[in-house]
Order: C-alpha cells, then sequence, then structure tokens
C-alpha cells in the first residue's frame, strides 16, 4: 500500500496542484489528467450534439392539441403520450403549456429518439397516487437525443397507497445516449427523483452515455435525489439534492452500478448537497473516474462524501461542513484518490453514536496519527492506497 499525504510548499492553488500531481505515480498522474480533460470538454461536445429544440423546421406538437387538460384532475396520460407519439421519424418538441397534468405513473411517459419536451416553467406533470411498488413518471428508454426541459415533475409518496417497495422514480433514463435533463424540479417520488443505468446483462447489456443532469433541483424523494448505475460520461452541474429521507441510502447522490456493470467518468460540479438524511455523494464498486468539484455538501446526517472500494477518485474545491459524519471517508479498497483544495470543517457532530467507536481519536477530538487531519474532518481506512492530500483547510 502507497499513501502520499502531506501539504507541498504552495504559491498559489495552481502550483499546490501542479505539485501534488508530480508526486502521483506516472500511469495514475497521466490518468487523472485524461479524465480531467475529457470531462472538462464533454459538457461543450455534448451542447453541439443535443438536439436545438425547434431548429431546422422540426415539428412541434402541444400536448393541448391532443386533448390534455392540464386542470390537476384528470388523467392526461395518453394526451401526453399521444403527442409524443406523434412527432415524425426525425423528431421535433412536444410542448406542455402552463397547467398542472396528472399521469399514470404505472404507465409513464415514454419519450423517444430526436425529441425535447419542453415544459413552460409554471407546467407540472404529477404522478397519481398508486400501490405499485415500482413506477415511472417519465421514461427515456433505449432513446437517443433527448432533452427535457424546465417544468416540475412530482411523485406520489405523499398518497401513495402501498407500502412496499423504493422504486417510484421521476425521470428514469435507461440504455439511452446524448441526453440532457435541464431547469427542471423533481420532488415527492417513492424512489429516486433520477436514475440513470442500463438494460440488459452480460455482452446484452446497454449503458446510458452521454447524460448531462444541468440545473435540476431534486428534493424530498424517499430513497435517492439521484441513483446511477451502469454508465458513462454523466455530467451534474449546478444542482441541488436536498432533503431525502424515507428509505435507506437517502442520499443526494449514490454511485451504486455493483455487479450490474461499470460506471465510468462522472463529473459532478458546482452542485449543492444539503439536508439529505444520508450521505451528500456516496460512491460504491465499479465506479471510476468521478470528480466532484466546487460543491457545497452541508448538513447532511451522513458521511458528506464516501467512498468504498472506489478508483480514480478527484474530490477538489468543495466546502463539507456540518455533516453528522465525517466530511470525507474512503474505505475498503478504494484507491488512487486525490483530495484538494477543500474547506473541511465543523463534521461528525453525531459520530459518537456511529458503530466506529473503535477509533478512540474521533470521539476525543485527536488529530489523526501523522497526517495533520482532524479524525472528526476524515477517515482514510489502512485499506486504502494512492490516497493524496494537499491545500485542504480543516
Amino acid at each position: 500500500m502507497r499513501r502520499i499525504l502531506g501539504r507541498p510548499p504552495s504559491d498559489g492553488a495552481r502550483a499546490s496542484r501542479e505539485t501534488d500531481l508530480a508526486l502521483v505515480a506516472p500511469s495514475t498522474r497521466r490518468t487523472f489528467l485524461r479524465r480531467a480533460l475529457l470531462l472538462a470538454l464533454t459538457p461543450l461536445l455534448a451542447s453541439r450534439t443535443l438536439p436545438a429544440d425547434a431548429a431546422a423546421g422540426k415539428s412541434t406538437i402541444d400536448v393541448r392539441e391532443k386533448g390534455a387538460k392540464g386542470d390537476g384532475k384528470t388523467d392526461d396520460t395518453w394526451a401526453i403520450q399521444d403527442a409524443i407519439d406523434a412527432l415524425p421519424e426525425q423528431g421535433g418538441t412536444v410542448l406542455v403549456p402552463a397547467g398542472h397534468y396528472m399521469v399514470d405513473a404505472t404507465r409513464a411517459l415514454r419519450l423517444r429518439s430526436n425529441m425535447t419536451l419542453e415544459l413552460d416553467p409554471e407546467a407540472t406533470i404529477e404522478a397519481i397516487p398508486n400501490a405499485r411498488r415500482r413506477s415511472h413518471v417519465i421514461k427515456v428508454w433505449r432513446a437517443d437525443n433527448v432533452v427535457i426541459h424546465g417544468g416540475r415533475v412530482v411523485g406520489e409518496r405523499l398518497g401513495h397507497t402501498g407500502s412496499g417497495g423504493e422504486w417510484g422514480y421521476g425521470i428514469n433514463i435507461q440504455a439511452s445516449h446524448n441526453v440532457k435533463v435541464s431547469g427542471t424540479h423533481i420532488s415527492n417520488c417513492w424512489g429516486d427523483g433520477i436514475w440513470i443505468g442500463a438494460l440488459g446483462k452480460g455482452v446484452f447489456q446497454v449503458v446510458s452515455t452521454d447524460v448531462t443532469i444541468e440545473n435540476v433541483v431534486s428534493t424530498n424523494n424517499r430513497r435517492q435525489g439521484m441513483s446511477i448505475g451502469p454508465c458513462t460520461r454523466v455530467r451534474v452541474i449546478g444542482c441541488t439534492f436536498s432533503d431525502t429521507h424515507g428509505t435507506k441510502p437517502e442520499s443526494g447522490i449514490d454511485l451504486e452500478p455493483m455487479a450490474q456493470g461499470p460506471t465510468r467518468d462522472i463529473l459532478i460540479q458546482r452542485c449543492t448537497f444539503t439536508r439529505n438524511k444520508g450521505c451528500g455523494v456516496e460512491i460504491h464498486h465499479n465506479v471510476s473516474g468521478v470528480v466532484v468539484r466546487d460543491c457545497t455538501i452541508q448538513e447532511n446526517a451522513g458521511y458528506g462524501v464516501y467512498g468504498k472500494n472506489v478508483g480514480d477518485l478527484w474530490i477538489d474545491g468543495n466546502q463539507i461542513i456540518d455533516n453528522g459524519l465525517v466530511g470525507i471517508a474512503l474505505v475498503k479498497g478504494t484507491h488512487d484518490v486525490r483530495i484538494t483544495g477543500n474547506t473541511i470543517r465543523r463534521n461528525s457532530a453525531r459520530y459518537v453514536h456511529h458503530v466506529l467507536k473503535s477509533i478512540k481519536s474521533i470521539a476525543t477530538g485527536e488529530r489523526a496519527k501523522g497526517d495533520g487531519r482532524p479524525a472528526t474532518e476524515m477517515r482514510i481506512d489502512e485499506t486504502t492506497s494512492g490516497i493524496t492530500l494537499s491545500d485542504n483547510t480543516f
């Protein structure tokens, strides 16, 4: 095991991070540079390939033309779906004017390739209460070049008539490519506000690629603000994930592909994670190439950032403050991680009640052995390797 800890001399943030990067093994350094470059470029590349709404004369269909009422009482599922299905093969835009549209989440609105779902800022699509363990307000399955923009998506957790299950989704994206969700408010889902993942298994599995979630608010959902399964190249930018509670894990974002398949190249930037009953961000087995940058991770009941058996992770320039457990926890085989330029303070408010009572320094507030970080702010297990710290403020 190789752990590189300490704070190199700094002539400013750039010099400090360059010094820290030089300490990493050459192969790891090349990986970090490649990941950082790709993650910086992909939002720009995506903006050039995503559909441009009504550009190029594509068809536009208003859901009211298909009979949608938007009165908060009528089941508008079929009317909205008719508008989606009426788009020509080359695609177009479905407009959802201001109004309150009730939909049957046991059927779901099924988006298709080459389309934009454009919701007025005063448009709400809300799930009709059901008893199902699994349901979806909006599904993007096996579809390419899709945009969902604006409006509100509301789940049915407040009126749910069953008791089991945890899979009631607001927006579910699987086996799809070049998808963007922007400016949408998602709340009150029985399960996750957003899910991004794959369909199929083994050689038949199709993972989602090039997904952008931007300026989205996901709040008061029961299981997660957002879950990420097997996928490649996901950008989560300028979003808020808050007040998740109801059934575990209850985190802001959970990267949880586990045995389903690999998750690669994830950028989480300028996001806010607050008041979630679980962690702000948690990352599990089969995930690599993740950057968490310039985020505010504050007042979550669990860890600020939790990584278990993760590789190639960069936690950079975040405010990690007032979380119930330690600000950053890296455990069980996590490797090749950079922790740079973060402010990490006032964490571990409930650590005295945590099961890891064997780490006495956490209860006493003593500094962790040898590296100058308070044990109440960061946990790095002995099973980890290739961890570098620089320019953090405790």
